[in-house]
């Protein structure tokens, strides 16, 4: 497998009835690296990621997981791939290592084999304290550890991990960022779906920007940044400031869409050219809007999306909830 692709996927297409939920997309997934995969709910990622893992029927093009067809070749990809979704698989009536013991019994280990695997992964993923308590006592965070440990039993060299840290406070999605990462540096690739654009950021190598279930950009994080600009003024507008009026000194200026965030007073610019701060903030002085914060930083995320797709990462797509697509189940 050293020389193929973990994931080539060519023109993907799903259709629910007269709803195209994805729309000839193409993945290409080097071995041992992040992949991401960036939308909002309702773009398409977890519908991709389910054809991909079997778990739906490819409507139109070709996918291959270490050059094995996903069409022709199923019961095999499923023997290649790890899959962590949205919402924990495990049994709320099971402790974490009778969950971890049942998965590995269920994938054909012996008694023997699923104890000390268990055990491994409990330790592991930091859950040895924890074993044998009733899941009732899990934080979400420790249930979606037990969730990923699940799908480690049998080693698979591709993890599918759809949202991983959805709903997860700070500290806790900042610990499974640590553990995807020491995943990677064991051996392992990882397409990953998220919403969250700085997690995005933090963890992919490249990233592929899924918007109305069509592909609109992929390349690394700071590729993408660089389509926006070299760099953003960051500022933060005195209370009671025009927002409005400001956004047209921005345009009239640097003919540049400013993005604004009314509910902090704040405006984000890309600067083609640094040296032009100065002209925005002679601009808006003349104007009398008053200004508590100034910054000049590299563009985020957010910013690349928005300028690729017209609207931010947690809009869903039109029509549609926030709870967009179909729900995906782990599979084991």
């Amino acid at each position: 497998m050293a020389d193929l692709d973990a994931v080539r996927a060519d023109g993907l297409v799903k259709d629910f009835g007269d709803f195209r939920a994805v729309d000839e997309i193409d993945l290409h997934v080097r071995q041992g690296e992040i992949f991401g995969v960036l939308g909002p709910n309702g773009a398409g990622k977890t519908t991709t990621l389910r054809m991909l893992a079997t778990l739906l029927p490819v409507d139109g093009g070709h996918a291959e997981i270490f050059g094995v067809d996903v069409r022709r070749e199923p019961h095999r990809i499923r023997q290649l791939v790890g899959v962590t979704g949205q919402y924990a698989s495990v049994d709320e009536d099971l402790t974490a290592r009778e969950n971890l013991r049942l998965f590995a019994r269920l994938q054909g280990l012996t008694s023997a084999r699923a104890k000390a695997i268990a055990g491994d992964l409990l330790e592991r993923f930091g859950l040895q304290e924890a074993a044998d308590r009733p899941l009732s006592q899990f934080s979400g965070g420790m249930r979606r550890r037990l969730d990923l440990a699940s799908s480690l039993i049998t080693r698979p060299p591709l993890i599918f991990l759809d949202e991983p840290t959805t709903g997860l406070d700070p500290r806790t999605r900042g610990q499974m960022w640590d553990t995807i990462r020491e995943l990677v540096t064991d051996g392992s690739t990882i397409l990953l779906t998220t919403q969250y654009l700085d997690e995005a950021d933090q963890l992919a190598d490249r990233v592929a920007v899924i918007d109305r279930g069509r592909k609109v950009a992929e390349d690394t994080p700071d590729a993408l940044k660089t389509q926006v600009g070299d760099s953003t003024l960051q500022l933060g507008l005195a209370d009671g400031s025009d927002l409005a009026l400001a956004a047209d000194i921005v345009r009239r200026l640097l003919a540049e869409d400013p993005v604004l965030t009314p509910e902090s007073g704040r405006v984000n610019i890309p600067l083609p050219d640094p040296n032009r701060a100065a002209d925005v903030l002679i601009g808006l002085r003349e104007a009398g809007i008053g200004i508590s914060s100034v910054s000049v930083a590299k563009p985020t995320l957010d910013e690349v999306f928005l300028a690729l797709t017209g609207h931010g990462a947690d809009e869903p797509r039109a029509g549609e909830s926030q709870a967009g697509e179909p729900r995906m189940e782990a599979a084991r």
